[in-house]
């Protein structure tokens, strides 16, 4: 019996459900779901010979276009490969549909080759999993493949207090796997006109608004945590008007969407809490009284360690997902509802004033000293070029409505420490659901097929481990920026305990792992442009030909890992001096 009709309807609801994306990694199992995939006119198909950057890819892509994208593989390790980019999308709620092709019962455990057992491959990672049986064309079957397909595009977005994330589809497949009649190709018979779902957004309680407007009218002292979300427009503007509403200023992570934009000229946006907060005395002469976290945990570890070195007297978390965005372990009220609705909802109930004794105000001075003084020592740094202003050389070069995506490790803790506000518009990207470096040179190139053109900041250890992801930037023909910032090795480790506490042979060859390989060798092999920047000035340069030109452009920035470590303490030693300063005054 042919697979073709199933799967070919199951398709057809997908692209019906508002699925535009799906990948493909070519195999002969997965015969059927290709091609029926190539076949429906409602799908954009993208070919990726590697799964394990086919699943990055679709990962960033889903991200940037903030929808569902399906994943079609074989059967065997090829659906294994999905397991590192399905983790990050639990952890980043990003929506995936994972089509993993199988061999039907009979040949499993069998010996019969390519065959694993794939029942729950990705454990609780998948937020919804369904083995289906050997594909049957009658009408019962075909109305199934519709629901199927229906339900995994909603499970994939959540539900109520549900989380989007990975859905998991595993598919057995007889053979023949080859379509043997014009009959089989037939176009979707669409049974019914498609099953429309619908996800209500939740609302805050009543009387969960008036303890919270009863908070704002009483405690002066408080600010508005923002971690690494992607918010929509609408999303930024509701913070900006809590904001606004309570006085609270808001402390963005650089990920928030919350530095760069229109809002900044009239909301109280804190651009170097990072810097300053790592400073216990300033930490604890700031303390606040409350404060809202909204989104992910923030990439600032200064941020988690001072409110719990000075824990708030209200810590309130907007769950929207039933995640629990609380590893300190300092909340004292949780809030589900959505983002929006919760800022929205609690800024309308902030009528009473307290008495102001200039807390806000103080606040933005220091952060603007501090933001000052870095400037100042970046400009009087050496004239080689070290990590720090590399990365605000970088920020600063981005043209407004640019997509930066961040590598983890290094990448993010710089921009998230230098990112200055600004008004131009800038979305900035970065696989913080596990905070692995593996596979976020696909998440950006993924991005770039849904939203043009992407920037990418990374690290060469980054940048090795997900190699053959540039691929897909050549063989799409997409307009990605790669910034490679080349410190022969693993940067981050000179900032920890192990540093010092083994002999530096040890740590080099245990930690670092110099590589010594020369990153312009990776240029030809895949058709992309290439510069080396060794000044501040080339580096600028090297940017603004690359946002001119189209395809995959290489940019290496060799860098001294000591002198860049020690650059950025002389700036993290500079911002907490002037806060300290502006403290005082």
């Amino acid at each position: 019996m042919s697979s073709y009709p199933f799967a070919i309807e199951f398709m057809a609801e997908l692209a019906h459900g508002g699925v535009r994306h799906v990948c493909v990694s070519p195999g002969s199992r997965s015969t059927p779901l290709a091609i029926a995939a190539g076949r429906e006119p409602g799908l954009r198909v993208s070919t990726h010979v590697d799964e394990r950057s086919a699943g990055f890819f679709a990962l960033g892509l889903a991200r940037a276009s903030r929808s569902p994208v399906a994943l079609v593989c074989t059967s065997g390790t090829a659906a294994a490969n999905l397991l590192p980019a399905v983790v990050e999308a639990h952890h980043a709620r990003v929506p995936l549909i994972v089509l993993t092709a199988d061999r039907p019962a009979e040949l499993r455990d069998w010996g019969a080759g390519q065959t694993i057992d794939q029942l729950r491959l990705f454990g609780t990672a998948a937020h919804w999993f369904a083995e289906l049986s050997p594909p049957e064309q009658h009408d019962d079957a075909l109305r199934y493949a519709q629901s199927l397909a229906a339900r995994a595009a909603a499970e994939s977005r959540g539900h109520g207090v549900r989380a989007a994330g990975p859905v998991h589809l595993n598919w057995p497949l007889r053979e023949p796997l080859e379509p043997r009649s014009a009959e089989d190709l037939a176009p979707a018979r669409r049974l019914r006109r498609g099953l429309l779902v619908s996800r209500p957004e939740s609302q805050v309680a009543p009387e969960a608004l008036d303890a919270l407007a009863e908070i704002a009218s009483v405690h002066e002292k408080g600010w508005i945590a923002c971690g690494p979300a992607d918010l929509t427009p609408a999303e930024v503007e509701a913070v900006a008007g809590l904001s606004r509403a309570t006085g609270w200023p808001i402390v963005a992570d650089a990920a928030s969407q919350l530095r760069r934009g229109a809002h900044v000229a009239s909301t109280p946006v804190l651009a170097a809490a990072d810097l300053w907060l790592r400073d216990a005395a300033v930490a604890k002469a700031v303390a606040p009284d409350v404060v809202v976290r909204l989104g992910p945990t923030p990439v600032s570890k200064a941020h988690r360690l001072a409110l719990e070195a000075n824990p708030p007297r209200h810590l309130i978390v907007n769950d929207a997902d039933g995640s629990w965005q609380d590893p300190s372990h300092l909340a004292t009220q949780v809030v589900v509802a959505d983002l929006e609705s919760f800022c929205r909802a609690w800024a309308g109930r902030c009528h009473a004033r307290r008495a102001d004794s200039g807390w806000l105000d103080r606040l933005q001075r220091m952060d603007r000293a501090a933001t000052i003084e870095v400037g100042r020592v970046l400009d009087e740094d050496a004239p080689r070029l070290c990590e720090p202003r590399a990365v605000r050389a970088l920020c600063e070069s981005l043209p407004d409505g640019s997509i930066l995506y961040v590598s983890n490790s290094m990448p993010i803790r710089d921009v998230d420490a230098l990112l200055s506000l600004g008004p131009s518009r800038v979305r900035l990207l970065a696989n913080r659901g596990a905070n692995g470096i593996d596979g976020v040179t696909s998440s950006a190139i993924g991005a770039a097929a849904a939203d043009g053109r992407v920037v990418l900041l990374t690290g060469d250890l980054a940048f090795l481990h997900d190699l053959g992801g540039l691929l897909a930037a050549t063989r799409h023909a997409l307009d990605v920026t790669v910034v490679v910032i080349d410190n022969d090795g693993g940067g981050i480790f000179s900032f920890l305990p192990v540093a010092e506490a083994i002999d530096p042979a040890g740590f080099e060859s245990l930690f670092r792992v110099p590589h010594g390989l020369d990153l312009a060798a990776a240029a030809p092999l895949f058709g992309a442009g290439f510069e080396r920047a060794t000044s501040e000035e080339a580096l600028r340069k090297a940017l603004d030909m690359a946002h001119a030109a189209s395809g995959l452009s290489i940019i290496q920035v060799p860098v001294n890992a000591a002198e860049s470590r020690a650059s950025l303490r002389s700036v993290v030693a500079a911002a907490t001096a002037a806060a300290r300063e502006a403290l005082g005054a």
